[in-house]
């Protein structure tokens, strides 16, 4: 745990460079798909530097709630030093761990997140966990499973293994975890994961 934590707080200076214009216009895609209602209460997991938060806050209004959380703090203090207008608290959390009360999110979206979980399964019963009964989980990334696990591979060192999971794998993963209605879309620039809390 404590490799990654480094590795994300040593990237965290980088880390807006990574997400090329293309990659966050499929962000906005994915996103604006999702029909979140003004006045909802999102959980950002994994929030990293904020890649999302502009794009969270305008779906939620003035009304909403955002909390972006990550387990890196460096990676927060970026996010939070943008000055991102809105309803937004930032939590320095693990995921598997998180100090919030049940069934308290209308959403919860993990972007780019999944991979660094350690132990998946624990993660997603405490985004369960978190999630109002029928609240939605998003999983997604700006490119392919393959291309994102090939890219970790090739990065090696504390993500040499952090992989997105096969269907079959993540499929069980969610319905262990409380999920239902599960979606998975692998396409060639995009992958996204969307489950029902039951």
């Amino acid at each position: 745990m404590s490799r990654h934590r480094d590795y994300f707080n040593q990237m965290a200076a980088q880390w807006d460079g990574i997400c090329t214009r293309e990659g966050f216009l499929r962000l906005t895609h994915i996103i604006a798909q999702l029909d979140i209602r003004p006045g909802a209460a999102v959980l950002d997991v994994g929030s990293g530097t904020g890649i999302l938060l502009p794009l969270l806050t305008q779906a939620v209004g003035e009304k909403g709630r955002i909390v972006a959380l990550d387990f890196a703090e460096e990676m927060l203090t970026r996010a939070k030093a943008k000055g991102f207008a809105g309803n937004i608290e930032y939590i320095v959390a693990d995921s598997s761990d998180m100090p919030l009360p049940d069934e308290s999110f209308d959403w919860a979206i993990c972007n780019a997140a999944l991979p660094h979980f350690p132990d998946k399964s624990k993660a997603l019963a405490e985004i369960a966990r978190v999630l109002k009964r029928g609240g939605k989980l998003v999983i997604c990334h700006a490119q392919s499973r393959q291309a994102v696990n090939e890219m970790h591979r090739t990065i090696g060192g504390a993500v040499a293994n952090d992989l997105i999971p096969d269907n079959g794998q993540l499929r069980q993963f969610l319905a262990d975890s409380g999920f239902t209605g599960i979606e998975i879309e692998n396409g060639t620039d995009r992958y996204i994961a969307i489950a029902v809390r039951a």
